[in-house]
């Protein structure tokens, strides 16, 4: 009975190593992928590849196609970093996060008698630091890029200008953050709560600004 039941653990473990091993999580790719928040970025990313791109050009355009398709998280207005390892197994890594600017002080946000001024912090110029993403990928490209700047922003330049599908959870958050985009413009401004869920968004003001980062560069 023992023997039995040994062996019908034993059959079960078996079993579950079997379908485990037949299970595939993610994509295997043979020679190169590019992952990303959106597909329409990471498409544009593995055609720079496929353009003869290397890695630090597919996240170049990745990077600048997600400020068009993902700004909640990815955008010209804010920063990141990259750490990186090449073939030649030299790593290294890059800060290029928002930084205050030059005029800001300890008491910016307190008034006359030390006291916190309401929102000043939150909403509104004072509250954003002086965005770093253009400057950090420009550098990057500098360093390790190899396809001409023009070449990797024209398919993101054209996403822009073609549009893409809004998301349930990007319709949320327009509608979520509506009421301070508009009073922080004051006026309503392409990303606003009337944008629906499944609809083409198209915003050619962001096209113009990366066309003139393609036409003159990062200053």
């Amino acid at each position: 009975m023992r023997i039995k039941l040994t062996l019908l653990a034993l059959g079960i473990v078996l079993y579950a190593c079997k379908s485990e091993s037949k299970s595939t999580r993610g994509v295997i790719a043979e020679h190169a992928m590019v992952v990303s928040a959106r597909q329409e970025a990471s498409k544009i990313g593995r055609d720079i590849l496929e353009q003869g791109g290397n890695a630090f050009d597919a996240m170049f355009a990745t990077e600048m196609a997600l400020a068009v398709t993902y700004p909640y998280a990815g955008n010209l207005g804010g920063g990141g970093f990259m750490v990186y390892r090449l073939h030649t197994g030299e790593t290294g890594a890059l800060d290029y996060r928002e930084k205050a600017p030059m005029a800001a002080g300890r008491d910016m946000y307190l008034d006359s008698l030390g006291n916190v001024i309401p929102h000043k912090s939150t909403v509104g110029a004072y509250a954003v630091g002086v965005p770093g993403t253009v400057a950090g990928i420009f550098a990057a490209h500098e360093k390790f890029g190899t396809l001409p700047i023009k070449t990797l922003l024209q398919p993101v330049i054209a996403l822009a200008q073609n549009g893409f599908i809004i998301t349930k959870k990007q319709q949320d958050r327009f509608i979520k953050y509506d009421s301070i985009i508009t009073a922080v413009n004051k006026k309503q401004v392409p990303i606003n709560k009337t944008v629906q869920a499944s609809t083409v968004f198209k915003n050619e003001a962001l096209a113009n600004t990366l066309q003139r980062l393609s036409d003159h560069g990062r200053d």
